[in-house]
């Protein structure tokens, strides 16, 4: 398990440095830069609350579909 969480620990420290490498020797100013990852972090944003969504109304659907089959099977018996 120590294995498992320190090759976590060395993907996330090493996605760290290669994003703030990234911004650092990035070819736009900075206020630019600033903006483009607020419009990418409000899509992402926009994104998992699509997903979220989506996957709530999914699983409520399930939920109501074994519901139904439950009350069916408890009527017959």
């Amino acid at each position: 398990m120590s294995r498992f969480l320190s090759f976590i620990a060395g993907v996330i420290s090493g996605a760290l440095v290669g994003s703030v490498t990234a911004l650092l020797l990035a070819p736009t100013s900075g206020e630019e830069l600033r903006q483009q990852s607020l419009e990418r972090a409000d899509q992402f944003r926009s994104d998992v609350q699509m997903a979220y969504e989506a996957r709530v109304a999914q699983l409520e659907a399930e939920l109501a579909r074994l519901r139904k089959s439950e009350e069916a099977a408890e009527e017959q018996a």
